[in-house]
């Protein structure tokens, strides 16, 4: 290597540098029209103080301008790139891919020019430019030459420079290489504790160049039991969320992690990305009762238990080892709290339908009786809405319901409706284990409903005092049932989940599609992962009953495209007790 063909190096370099710019064009009024002077301004400053300082005029004081600007050379263009698909509008891929492979090549020989300029090489160019380096390097170690104010100056710019460049180091490395997290939540306890630190490997993933479609290809396929890092689905994916998402990611780099401007419309810290556990791969329907997560496929129609999924899902924390229980947080159930869970599961998997019925349609048959034997006018009629009918309404107004019941005109018909409009359907399940669970659930709601009601009609009619009323032993221990009834119901979207994809109208099953996958934390009782929305509304435990018992749900099932997964966790390396590949370490 010598000066003429590093000259050349430097012209071809600056001339790359300027095709990249011309692919920054843009003519719209926003935020892109950035991306081109800057690119522009960038590579003329390149190319004046190298071609024509440096090389034309010989003027060696420019060796390390050239040498800096080099150094920068990625990263300008790279937040040029940014600018430039940080508008309202989008660019074509091929554009894209033509930015990138001029990025590329213009960084590469930016990376071979530096290393000729490196002190250690300089001399196969120029033992000239060599024996300059040494002199200046001699002459700012001379104590005569010294200036507090200049050398503070000087060692002031030179770790400013130094961690500008280690900012954008670090920004290419998480985006194409490796990336490390912090844990920030107990979703995925007892694999991992809140601050536990995780390396994530994520070339194999397919990772891109910020805000485009080009990028490495996708070559790992996740199996299921595979813990991801994934961009969150709940927050919205456009061009201004991204550049938000990119710029909050360089400024807290650059502020050592202090400031993070990572958050939603609300100011609030947004969950994202996520650490989970792949539960459902493509091709595949799911559905989780009672804690325990079924799977079919085109080839295995019939729902099966995946079993792996019991060795990492965890239901109660109490019952982890010691080791992990004393850093845990939050116990979302104690152990008699997850034995009383059991206890209802077991009362309605043994529920007796015809028995049932035959108790919903007594029940009506003594609200009626009692109606009768009111003799108080009864003025206007009822109807309940969905929310009047939530579970925890029917119980907590169980008096006011008992009383206008009684008081109004249709107030026998419809306690006759609400408690045996099911009995003549017989509905077919088809194998879907959620729905005949659901509806076995709500029949049991509805008989403790209509025998509060019922004993509540019997007091009112007895005359008793508000405080006889109140202390009523069988209506207290009616009411102490529908308390774990409804505490069932508040569990009912962390230990269930409705067959997913759902089926096409014509009852035909879907599946998760190619390059899709479901994902769970291990501590179901305490993830907010792809089983729930961030909205909570009213719905039915039982569609196949007009007036079926409500709850309150969130549970709205996604898969999570490929596209949008970072990568695996590769190794907790803190704390140090616990470092190693992640593996079950919670049982």
């Amino acid at each position: 290597m010598n000066t003429k063909r590093l000259s050349l190096l430097a012209i071809f370099c600056a001339g790359v540098s300027a095709l990249f710019s011309l692919t920054l064009i843009s003519f719209n009024a926003d935020i892109s029209l950035i991306a081109l002077p800057l690119s522009l301004l960038f590579t003329a400053a390149l190319a004046f103080f190298s071609i024509k300082k440096l090389f034309l005029d010989d003027n060696l004081a420019f060796i390390a301008v050239f040498r800096e600007l080099l150094q920068y050379l990625p990263y300008v263009l790279l937040v040029a790139f940014v600018f430039r698909r940080a508008g309202d509008k989008g660019t074509p891929f091929a554009l894209d891919l033509i930015s990138v492979f001029l990025w590329i090549l213009a960084s590469a020989v930016a990376l071979v020019i530096l290393h000729f300029l490196n002190p250690k090489y300089i001399s196969k160019v120029d033992k000239s430019w060599a024996n300059f380096l040494e002199e200046q390097k001699a002459e700012r170690k001379n104590p005569k030459n010294r200036s507090l104010v200049k050398s503070t100056l000087r060692e002031i710019l030179s770790w400013v420079d130094a961690l500008v460049q280690a900012v954008f180091m670090v920004l290419l490395l998480n985006i194409f290489i490796v990336q490390l997290y912090e844990i920030p939540s107990e979703s995925m306890v007892p694999e991992f504790l809140i601050k536990d630190r995780v390396v994530v490997f994520k070339t194999l993933s397919g990772p891109k160049f910020p805000l485009s479609d080009v990028g490495l290809p996708y070559i790992k396929k996740y199996n299921r039991g595979d813990i991801v890092v994934f961009r969150n689905p709940h927050y919205s994916n456009d061009r201004k969320s991204e550049v938000r998402t990119f710029l909050s990611q360089l400024v807290y780099m650059c502020t050592l992690t202090k400031v993070n401007l990572n958050v939603d419309e609300s100011g609030n810290q947004k969950a994202d990305p996520l650490v989970k556990r792949v539960c459902g791969v493509e091709g595949e329907q799911l559905m989780m009762q009672d804690g325990i997560l079924y799977a079919r496929t085109k080839d295995s129609p019939e729902f099966k238990p995946v079993d792996s999924d019991s060795t990492w899902a965890t239901w109660n924390l109490n019952a982890v080892k010691p080791s992990l229980k004393n850093e845990i947080r939050d116990f979302p159930l104690s152990d008699s709290d997850y034995a009383q869970m059991l206890e209802t599961e077991e009362a309605r998997r043994n529920l007796n339908i015809e028995e049932t019925r035959a108790e919903c349609k007594k029940l009506a048959e003594n609200f009626a009786s009692n109606y009768k034997k009111l003799t108080t006018s009864k003025k206007g009629t009822i109807s309940f809405n969905e929310e009047q009918l939530n579970v925890y309404s029917l119980f907590i107004n169980s008096n006011y319901l008992a009383a206008t019941l009684l008081t109004t005109e249709n107030g026998a018909d419809w306690f006759n409706s609400f408690m045996t409009d099911w009995c003549d359907k017989n509905p077919d399940f088809a194998g879907d284990l959620y729905a005949e669970a659901n509806y076995r659930l709500n029949l049991m709601i509805k008989v403790l409903a209509g025998k509060i009601v019922v004993r509540n009609s019997d007091l009112y009619l007895s005359g008793l005092s508000d405080e006889d009323f109140m202390n009523d032993s069988l209506r207290n221990s009616y009411m102490t049932e529908a308390q774990k009834l409804f505490t069932y119901c508040m569990l009912l979207d962390q230990r269930n989940m409705p067959v997913f994809p759902s089926n096409a109208d014509d009852g035909s099953p879907r599946y998760i599609p190619k390059n899709c996958y479901f994902m769970m934390g291990d501590n179901r009782f305490n993830s907010l992962d792809m089983r729930h929305s961030y909205e909570r509304w009213n719905t039915k435990l039982s569609p196949a009953d007009n007036y079926s018992v409500t709850y309150t749900t969130d549970m709205q099932p996604q898969f999570v495209n490929r596209s949008r997964m970072l990568g695996t966790t590769s190794y907790r390396f803190w704390p140090l007790s616990r470092a190693g590949r992640p593996g079950h370490t919670g049982k």
